[in-house]
């Protein structure tokens, strides 16, 4: 790590990842006010509470994965910050943002075009876009998780993983998914808030 990272940034990644990554940061502050990506108040922490929340989930993908969709992706988060970790990787991923927003369509194409990296943006709503058939799908701040696993049975090959971060109150998100899906359930601490943990699922199934 060097002078370059950016507070409430602890993973060890290239200059080039940073300076992708700092694409991400001022393309936000720029079209915030506009189309409102995220919660204003939390532009300040932006690193933390945005990127590096996003980036836990990087480590967490399966060592097999080759394609992964992010739904609902919004502000880009965790998709676009995917896409950039992705130059980390040996084998590159092949990542899909599902979003029916057009005008956040139009900011998470303009982030992929600046950045260099290459993903798809599909601008319709995640329960009528043509299944995907992906090894992993990902969402943050969307649903809360019974709804989830509608959509990654939509959208999840067969054996496929969902990696879902999630606040302090995931117990009772589980707890009432659990009456209509049946799962099996890795919990992940979370890096960068007390009490909230990253969700990762297989096996998802309706009982």
């Amino acid at each position: 790590m060097d002078g370059i990272t950016p507070n409430g940034w602890d993973f060890d990644v290239s200059r080039e990842t940073i300076a992708r990554l700092k694409v991400i940061e001022s393309l936000l502050i720029k079209w915030n006010p506009k189309i409102n990506l995220v919660s204003k108040n939390t532009l300040q922490n932006l690193w933390e509470r945005h990127i590096s929340d996003s980036a836990q989930t990087w480590p967490l993908l399966p060592a097999e994965t080759k394609t992964l969709v992010d739904i609902g992706s919004g502000g880009g988060f965790p998709g676009l910050v995917l896409a950039a970790l992705n130059g980390e990787n040996d084998i590159e991923l092949d990542i899909t943002m599902i979003e029916s927003d057009i005008r956040k369509c139009s900011f998470l194409r303009t982030a992929l075009r600046e950045m260099s990296v290459n993903a798809e943006v599909k601008s319709q709503r995640i329960e009528s876009a043509d299944p995907v058939g992906a090894d992993v799908i990902t969402a943050r701040a969307l649903a809360d998780l019974e709804q989830l696993l509608g959509f990654a049975e939509r959208h999840l090959k067969p054996g496929g993983t969902a990696i879902f971060p999630k606040g302090i109150n995931w117990k009772k998100e589980v707890e009432a998914a659990q009456e209509s899906w049946s799962f099996d359930l890795e919990t992940v601490k979370s890096k960068t808030q007390d009490g909230a943990v990253i969700l990762k699922i297989g096996e998802i199934r309706r009982v």
